[in-house]
This record gives C-alpha cells, sequence and structure tokens, in this order.
C-alpha cells in the first residue's frame, strides 16, 4: 500500500510544487547624488536673488496656494512642501530665465521676473541643485523621471 501511495505522488500528472517565498520588492534607487558644490553656490546665487520672495530658506509666501487680490499666486516654497520637484530641469531653467505668467494672473505684469540677463546658466543650474538638496530623496527619483520626459514646447506660461 505505501508503494501505491509513492507512486501516485510522483507520478507525471502529480503538480506538487513547494512554496517559495514571495520575491522581495527592489528598492528603488537611490536618488542622482548632488555636488556640495554646487549646492552650496546655488544657495549663494538663491539668497540674494531668489530669497526676498521665496524665503530665506525656499519656505515660499504664507498662503502661497491662494491668489493674492490681483489673481496672482504668491511665491511658491522651493522645498519639499512646494511643487518645485514635479518639474524637469530644463523646464525649470527657463522659468527662472524667461520669467512666468501664471495661468491665474490678470495683471500685465508676470508673476515671476525673468533672470536670464542677471544669471548665467551656470548659476541657474547651480540654483536647481540647491532646489534639490531641499527635496526627500522620493521627490528626487520623482524629479529625475521628469527630467528623461520629452519637456512640451513652449512651455505654458514662460516669459509669455
Amino acid at each position: 500500500m505505501l508503494f501505491g501511495l509513492t507512486l501516485i505522488g510522483c507520478s507525471p500528472g502529480a503538480s506538487v510544487q513547494p512554496s517559495l517565498p514571495p520575491s522581495p520588492t527592489p528598492a528603488p534607487p537611490p536618488p542622482p547624488t548632488l555636488d556640495p558644490g554646487h549646492v552650496a553656490k546655488g544657495r549663494q546665487v538663491y539668497v540674494p536673488w531668489c530669497a526676498s520672495c521665496h524665503g530665506a530658506n525656499a519656505e515660499g509666501s504664507p498662503n502661497w496656494q491662494e491668489p493674492d487680490t490681483r489673481g496672482d499666486l504668491p511665491p511658491p516654497p522651493h522645498d519639499d512642501t512646494g511643487h518645485t520637484w514635479r518639474h524637469p530641469d530644463l523646464q525649470l531653467a527657463e522659468i527662472i530665465r524667461d520669467g512666468l505668467r501664471d495661468p491665474f494672473n490678470k495683471t500685465p505684469e508676470l508673476t515671476m521676473p525673468p533672470f536670464g540677463d542677471r544669471l548665467t546658466d551656470e548659476e541657474i543650474a547651480d540654483v536647481i541643485v540647491y532646489f534639490k538638496s531641499l527635496w526627500s530623496p522620493e521627490h528626487r527619483r520623482f524629479q529625475e523621471q521628469q527630467n528623461q520626459r520629452p519637456m512640451p514646447s513652449p512651455v505654458p506660461g514662460v516669459g509669455q
């Protein structure tokens, strides 16, 4: 009788397979490393040119998501609490260089003035690296993915 049970368990139709432990979810890749020298240079550029509107530590204006009496949205934060990390480097550089008109802006002025006549491309790139130093690893990874996507041209509101 024992012989019969052994044959059934080993027959070609049997599908008894050992259960395998679930494969672990691979850890997300680390965000790109930031050069501390570029972070420091970016902060040196940020303080005199950007901090008066966006805050000494890139915290943005209070109530930055609510339009003011003129219809302008106040300057947003560039740290983790804002939305800067949602945009690719090229778009951020374009906004800094050419200025931005927020779609809610009801005035003739740009919401953010252009800095292309005052900052070099290298200084603009350093400011963006400084912003990245303020973001969580998850936001930096997301932003790096945005850098890999094709950017629409022209970016709505930039320089208009």
